[in-house]
Formats: C-alpha cells, structure tokens, sequence
C-alpha cells in the first residue's frame, strides 16, 4: 500500500479559521492526532472531543486521536522540562517508534488515506515529536 501525503500541524499558536483552512487548501482526509495530551483546556479549539466534531463538519476529513505515535510520558516529559534538547529527543522518540512498529501500523492504519495531518504540538520555542515521525515515514 503506497503511503499517504503527510502535512505536520500544530494545535498550538493558530486560529481555528488558519487551522481549518489549512486543511482544506491541503486537501486533507484525515487528521491523525499523535498527542498525549489533548483533552486540557490548554488545547482550545483543539481539544480531543472539540476535534472530533470540527473536523468532519468543518472540512469533511475524519479525525483520529492515536496514542501509538505518541511520546511516552516520561520520554515527553524529559524534553519538556529542558533535561533533554531536541535531537535526543527525536533520537529517543523515533527510537520508541520503531519498537513500537509505527511505520508499518500507520501503513496498515491510514495507508487508505491521501493527505494524512499529523496533529502535533510545536511551538515558535519547542518542536514536536510529530515532525521526527513525518520524517520517519518518509524515509520508509
């Protein structure tokens, strides 16, 4: 199965009109939600159960929460917290992916889909484990 387009989104730092239309004009199908943390009052507009309402009824796509591609706790929290920087942090992540046999789950998953966003949580200060897993299926 071939594998999908991939767009990397963050639920942080955009308006709901910027978020949705970004999903439209990219031609979105699903929004693949690899947080896991998504249900605080932090998440705004982005909360898990706000989503999965927004998302069909404002572009038509579906949406799906996957803990599988996210972080563990501990691992998030250590990059978090700044005991670990960036690079370590994505080693280590996509490290956790491949015991957890992410390539080939999304494949199996989500290889139906055309255009897939990975719904992260980057930051103008702090990057997502999102971004390391787009590049991670890419290279598969």
């Amino acid at each position: 199965m071939e594998m999908p387009g991939i767009v990397v989104m963050s639920a942080y730092e955009t308006s709901a009109e910027r978020f949705f239309e970004t999903l439209r004009s990219r031609g979105v199908d699903l929004v693949l939600d690899v947080r896991l943390r998504n249900t605080n009052q932090l998440c705004g507009f982005t909360k898990r159960g706000d989503l999965a309402y927004l998302v069909p009824a404002l572009t038509g796509a579906a949406y799906v929460h996957d803990e599988q591609f996210a972080p563990s706790d501990e691992l998030l929290g250590r990059y978090v917290h700044g005991k670990i920087g960036w690079e370590e942090y994505a080693r280590e992540y996509r490290g956790l992916m491949g015991e957890r046999g992410a390539t080939e789950a999304f494949r199996a998953k989500y290889g139906s889909f055309r255009m897939v966003a990975l719904l992260g949580t980057g930051t103008r200060k702090r990057r997502s484990h999102a971004e390391a897993l787009e590049k991670m299926l890419g290279e598969d």
